[in-house]
């Protein structure tokens, strides 16, 4: 088996709710969101299909990723981190985040494992905030 590649907590309160929450936490981390991409929208435009609400974003703290590409550029496939907020019912949504513990395996920079330890506690800080 490997090892999980993100961490997670299923929330009592609304898709909606929990995503305004959400960003709002990863704002007070220092993330901004780049990237969104609404997959329910998109199944619908494209495909003609039903899916519950579920949203990915690309949540990127703009200092880290500096220190983290100024190091070794190879790490922008990390970047921006994937953020995933999805309903589970009406009343209930699991939000998901990208650790970041895998950036430090595939670079040899002891400042790009210190960044990545920086954004995973960020991360779970926030994630708790919501």
């Amino acid at each position: 088996m490997s090892a999980q590649h993100y961490f997670s907590r299923v929330i009592e309160r609304p898709f909606d709710e929990t995503e305004q929450r959400l960003r709002e936490a990863l704002q007070a981390e220092g993330f901004g969101i780049l990237t969104e991409v609404d997959v329910r929208q998109t199944l619908k435009k494209k495909i003609d299909v039903d899916f519950p609400p579920y949203k990915i974003l690309g949540a990127c703290n703009p200092r880290l990723a500096h220190t983290v590409l100024s190091e070794d550029p190879t790490m922008g496939v990390f970047l921006p981190c994937g953020v995933v907020v999805r309903a589970i019912d009406d009343h209930t949504t699991e939000v998901l985040m990208m650790d970041p513990d895998a950036m430090h395996h595939y670079s040899d920079s002891p400042r790009t494992a210190e960044a990545a330890a920086e954004v995973k506690a960020r991360l779970q800080r926030a994630l708790a905030a919501v």
